[in-house]
């Protein structure tokens, strides 16, 4: 009954001339379940109501308790349903899959009108800035398809200067390297004919490494460039695309209008055909929300742009580097894979930026641009691959002999150091290597320490590379206490400058005949 009531309720606010956004917030349902109650007659609806009571659900048996959590929790979502369920009943008698659980919740909500709660974000509409003041920067992928119908992975940059919508776009087979960005702005001033005061970017790790609350760190040579250029950074503040919105469009307008359905041939014929588009079309349609042709407000706002002298050469473009930050895990991210470098190489407290060089199908990785190589990869097309050289991996084909006789050498006592080494691998079998480092890391500390730890460890009977590392630790906090109290005492006597005889003196002492004659009274002479 419910149903006709709905189908009765829609078609008559039709009539009445509502629209259908307006229909879905009055009755509650989504716009699609309204064009779906339009399309249908009465016959349709009365076949579907039947076919909806005798059609078994496999989440039926939950209905219930779903209802209950909707009611309670109206933001919900169907993949937090689907969760739930799995946590309350198993995941071997929740299998159904993610389409099957959003669908029964959808359905839900419509029938007992439980719209899903949600706390959408308040905009406000931003003027524009002054004409020269701001030009907003982007970047954007793209996979479009050759003549052979295989696909070909591109990357390009979007300028739009913010007051006229003037746009200057340009493609690569490639990512981009900072070098590469840097030298399509030089092409952009030059068709604008200037620069603008301010830039706007994305926090992109081309640009920028961090926010830091508001005092940039950019990265080495975006930020020469900036000297040079002297121009005011922006950055958009993380996980907000709106702040940039003039841009954002313009990267979704590329995709959609030029690079959609379009068959790519060679790099540079994509290129000439994308500036060819902009002429006809990117910069010469009228602008949706400006309601003028971005050409035409353009050459009013040129005048307002700083004009620039020279141009600056950005040469041997395949040598610019990408920097990327080394994980915990010793390896870096690169098109959705891991790539390893050597063990040891990330550093905790410390810079990890590195600087990735592609050529050809090859991932060069550097500590510097021009630095000595730390790891060069095979590219692998993938996505959530791990490429990694068996030359970065632990060391394994190192015999614990070698190394057990390597860390003895380390110790006066050499046989006793065997002896001590011997005993811990036979209680930590599984774990001698990681034992041995321990105890190496401890020597590192205080060599002639150490071999007093290892007296007593052996004396004690302590097998354990921790023990030993813990004793170690000990003696160095006592030796340097002792050391501050010696230097106290030196101090003391600096300042008061005493005699050292006078510290050493004794008083004088009496035999006690003397004291007990004075409690009598006598007289001591």
């Amino acid at each position: 009954m419910e149903k006709w009531l709905l189908y009765s309720e829609i078609h008559r606010l039709k009539q009445k001339g509502f629209s259908i956004s307006n229909i879905s917030k009055k009755v509650g349902l989504s716009r699609n379940t309204i064009y779906k109650y339009l399309e249908m007659n009465p016959m349709e609806v009365a076949d579907w109501m039947a076919a909806t009571k005798v059609r078994n659900k496999k989440l039926d048996p939950y209905q219930d308790i779903i209802l209950n959590w909707l009611r309670e929790y109206p933001d919900m979502s169907s993949a937090q349903v689907e969760d739930w369920l799995k946590e309350r009943f198993g995941k071997e008698k929740i299998q159904v899959g993610e389409a099957t659980v959003r669908r029964f919740v959808r359905d839900l909500r419509e029938k007992y009108h439980i719209p899903k709660v949600t706390t959408p974000r308040v905009y406000e509409a931003i003027p524009d800035p002054p004409m020269g003041k701001q030009l907003q920067v982007d970047f954007g992928e793209y996979k479009a398809k050759d003549q052979n119908n295989q696909e070909k992975h591109l990357w390009f940059i979007c300028l739009v200067l913010s007051n006229s919508r003037y746009k200057y776009v340009e493609w690569l087979d490639r990512p981009f390297t900072t070098r590469d960005a840097l030298r399509c702005h030089e092409h952009a001033f030059q068709m604008f004919g200037g620069i603008t005061e301010e830039i706007v970017y994305d926090q992109d790790h081309l640009i920028s490494k961090d926010e830091n609350a508001g005092d940039l760190i950019l990265t080495v040579e975006f930020q020469s460039y900036v000297k040079e250029r002297s121009f005011r950074v922006q950055l958009c503040r993380k996980s907000d695309p709106e702040s940039k919105g003039r841009i954002e469009n313009v990267v979704g307008y590329v995709k959609k209008n030029f690079a959609k359905n379009r068959v790519f041939t060679n790099l540079e014929k994509w290129n000439e055909q994308c500036l060819h588009w902009l002429e006809r079309t990117g910069n010469y349609n009228v602008h949706n929300t400006t309601k003028k042709r971005p050409v035409e407000v353009f050459a009013l706002e040129k005048p307002h742009l700083r004009p620039i002298s020279s141009t600056i050469n950005f040469s041997n473009v395949d040598t610019a580097s990408i920097t990327r930050s080394v994980r915990k895990d010793n390896t870096v991210r690169y098109l959705s894979n891991r790539y390893s470098v050597p063990l040891g190489t990330y550093k905790q407290h410390r810079d990890n930026t590195v600087y990735l060089e592609i050529k050809n199908d090859r991932l060069i990785i550097r500590y510097s641009p021009d630095g000595q190589v730390l790891a060069e990869h095979k590219i692998d097309s993938g996505k959530g691959q791990l490429i990694q050289d068996r030359q970065h991996t632990r060391d394994r084909t190192q015999g614990i002999n070698a190394y057990i006789e390597t860390i003895s050498k380390r110790f006066n006592q050499q046989e006793m150091a065997l002896e001590f080494l011997e005993k811990i691998r036979e209680k930590y079998p599984r774990y001698i290597r990681d034992q041995l480092q321990v105890i190496s890391k401890a020597i590192n500390k205080n060599e002639q320490i150490a071999n007093q730890a290892l007296e007593y460890c052996v004396s004690q009977k302590l097998y354990s590379a921790n023990d030993f590392f813990d004793i170690v630790s000990f003696l160095i906090r006592e030796k340097d206490n002792k050391d501050e109290s010696m230097d106290s005492i030196l101090k003391i006597k600096l300042t008061n400058q005493v005699d050292e005889a006078v510290l050493k003196a004794r008083p004088e002492e009496r035999k006690m005949d003397i004291y007990m004659n004075i409690l009598r009274g006598e007289v001591i002479r």
